[in-house]
């Protein structure tokens, strides 16, 4: 055999390395853009926006687009044909439209984030399965889990971490979809002696509830990755007790094992877990209105800052720890974490939220905002709150998922109704 033969042999064989990066953060390649779920971009963003383009899918949208490195876009819905699109940045237009689970009517897909790699593979959870894509839409793994995840990160050493709403955590290789750890489940393994005719609960058991965070939905939220301790947060809301919990698991030595648990999420978790870019503090808010500071170490509250409306989606932490939570009945706030409290750095009560506000490199964020009877796309200066942009957003109703930051700066809202909007940055 020629040596040309022999490589293009080795090239087509099994290999022990993983070669496919996860990608800086170029884009946004996981729901709340990161593994600490930060809510910012790198990206220096633009003072001025300009709608480039929108498209309607044709079903609702429940979790934030998110990006690739090169700007492709993904988003669930739930349509007759459809969980999951990706559109093209410069045009909208369709690069493939997938179902995943094909024989269920419900699909649970739109509940489920996607995340994306530095090449462009794209992972996402359906009933019962966790799946992967290539950037054709061709499907490259299934492997079987226990409910929906309801978040999808990725891990330090560039696997998949995915989490179920019934509490089963796993972490997959990105390339074959193999579990590299023992699955653990938060909730704790059925004893078969106990209980030995017990049925295994439908993969969407509980999604209506894990919107606002209810007691039917044990994992409510998305996690929150700390790529240098190789801790995971997430919350979860145990059967029969009277509050959920913020849970902090450590993935290391080929297993994910629980280090801490702190049941102090009121009425349920409103706002899944976001780290501080030193990793010392982790951010999660409640059902009753309550946004929470807790030591990373040893799950010991730092300070509770009660707000005037209820935290929900994602809280945007910036590296220099200005902090700007979400929530559909609220306003546009700042905070700076002051180590033993929260101290106001401004507020904007004349901007009532539409979604998820981010920030981007350049003191530069974004936010939608109701105006009169329509939506806009607010470019506001993070130090101030000042206004410097406001985009209407055509036709468009209701509440949106928050804005996704593109590679270039582009800003793209999703409405939950299911319109995609794309505006491209003029400075």
């Amino acid at each position: 055999m020629s040596m040309v033969g022999v490589l293009a042999l080795s090239a087509c064989g099994a290999t022990t390395t993983d070669d496919i990066t996860v990608g800086p953060g170029k884009g946004w390649p996981a729901a709340y853009h990161d593994g600490r779920a930060s809510g910012t971009s790198p990206v220096v963003g633009s003072r001025k926006v300009t709608l480039n383009w929108a498209r309607p899918l044709g079903g609702p949208i429940a979790q934030p687009v998110t990006i690739g490195p090169d700007g492709q876009m993904f988003v669930t819905t739930r349509t007759a044909t459809c969980s999951i699109y990706s559109l093209q940045m410069a045009t909208g237009r369709k690069r493939f439209c997938n179902p995943i689970t094909p024989d269920s009517p419900m699909a649970s897909a739109v509940s489920a984030p996607t995340a994306v790699d530095g090449t462009t593979n794209v992972y996402v959870g359906d009933d019962g399965s966790m799946n992967s894509f290539n950037y054709l839409g061709q499907p490259r793994w299934r492997t079987p889990v226990a409910g929906v995840p309801i978040a999808a990160q990725f891990t330090a050493d560039g696997n998949l971490l995915s989490i179920t709403q019934t509490g089963q955590v796993d972490v997959l290789n990105r390339q074959t979809g193999a579990r590299v750890t023992p699955t653990l489940q938060l909730l704790g393994e059925p004893d078969p002696l106990a209980v030995p005719d017990l049925i295994r609960p439908a993969s969407a058991q509980g999604m209506d509830d894990c919107r606002l965070g209810g007691p039917q939905c044990p994992v409510a939220t998305n996690a929150a990755v700390d790529p240098r301790s190789g801790r995971i947060y997430v919350t979860l809301w145990q059967p029969g007790h009277p509050a959920a919990a913020l849970v902090a698991l450590r993935y290391h030595d080929g297993k994910v094992e629980r280090e801490w648990f702190a049941e102090m999420l009121t009425r349920g978790a409103s706002a899944g877990p976001t780290l501080s870019a030193d990793g010392r503090t982790v951010y999660v808010g409640d059902n009753s209105a309550r946004l929470i500071a807790v030591d990373t170490a040893s799950g010991a509250t730092r300070w509770v800052r009660q707000l005037e409306f209820v935290a929900r989606g994602g809280i945007s932490v910036a590296e220099d720890g200005r902090i700007i939570p979400a929530g559909d009945d609220g306003y546009l706030l700042a905070l700076r974490d002051a180590g033993d409290r929260a101290e106001n750095l401004w507020e904007r009560k004349d901007l009532a939220l539409r979604g998820t506000p981010v920030q981007t490199a350049g003191n530069t964020g974004y936010t939608v905002a109701a105006i009169g009877d329509g939506l806009n796309l607010i470019t506001f200066d993070t130090k101030s709150g000042a206004t410097v942009d406001s985009e209407l957003l055509p036709d468009a109703l209701g509440s949106t998922t928050g804005p996704a930051i593109g590679p270039q700066g582009e800003v793209v809202v999703a409405t939950r109704i299911g319109e995609v909007f794309v505006f491209k940055p003029n400075s």
